[in-house]
């Protein structure tokens, strides 16, 4: 399969237009499209030893959730771990593609995949986008059976082996209705709220945000990282839909820049 059709089928699934305006998803280096790939290999985030990887694995292709190029360099002089992806992936013949906001917004994207992970019912869009259906902002969905709010705190920590959930001071005492969105979704707490949901997860919410709260909606933070790591199984879907027989690594290198102790 020629690298030209395998961006043919992640953007027949997430198309471009469904990115938000801030974001750069879409080819980030592309030297050989034309070329049938040697292999790919799916990641969260472009780093100089997923590139490293991927030439050792053999790999002509990475494709990453987060976009290398969120913000377009200046310069490239190997000034930062940016630049020097940029040169290793050239001097490599390494091309680059990413799927980020076109594919948290995409029917059946990211937050499909975490909704999933939970086992929501009756799912949809949390924030409709008017150009497909399905597409939008977050889901929001059912628990199939209500929930004691701290098993449930248990249950989202232990389905995103998160390192811990920060929570606010809830004052309800059961989960039915669960609003999500992946990476930094802080922006969907008043569409959270406006669903009736009993709680709201995503990857980060931040001190401030969690004040005002309490009588309102459960507030869970369960780490960036964590809320997107099964984006790679989606990434794998998708291109394994187009070709079951195109070789497909998973990197093996945690790119989660987040400790925890």
């Amino acid at each position: 399969m020629k690298i030209r059709e395998i961006i043919g089928a992640l953007e027949h699934f997430a198309p471009l237009s469904l990115q938000d305006s801030y974001d750069n998803a879409g080819l980030q280096i592309g030297l050989t499209v034309e070329a049938e790939s040697s292999g790919v290999l799916l990641c969260l985030d472009v780093t100089e030893e997923v590139i490293d990887e991927a030439k050792e694995k053999g790999c002509d292709l990475i494709v990453s959730h987060h976009p290398l190029m969120f913000r377009p360099p200046k310069r490239i002089a190997g000034e930062d771990f940016v630049q020097r992806c940029i040169i290793k992936a050239i001097q490599n013949g390494v091309n680059i593609y990413s799927s980020h906001t076109n594919l948290d917004n995409a029917p059946g994207g990211v937050n499909y995949k975490i909704a999933d992970k939970l086992a929501l019912k009756n799912i949809r869009p949390l924030c409709p986008k008017p150009e497909m259906e399905g597409a939008g902002s977050g889901i929001v969905g059912m628990l199939p059976e209500p929930m004691d709010r701290e098993d449930f705190i248990v249950l989202v920590k232990e389905a995103f082996d998160a390192g811990s959930v920060r929570f606010n001071s809830w004052t309800g005492e059961t989960v039915s209705k669960v609003a999500v969105c992946g990476g930094a979704g802080a922006f969907l707490i008043p569409d959270a709220i406006s669903q009736q949901a009993d709680a709201f997860i995503t990857g980060e919410i931040g001190y401030h945000r969690f004040f005002g709260f309490d009588d309102t909606i459960q507030l869970m933070e369960i780490g960036h990282y964590e809320s997107e790591q099964y984006t790679i199984e989606l990434l794998e879907s998708i291109i394994r839909s187009a070709d079951p027989e195109i070789r497909i690594e998973k990197t093996e290198i945690e790119t989660n820049p987040i400790n925890y102790l």
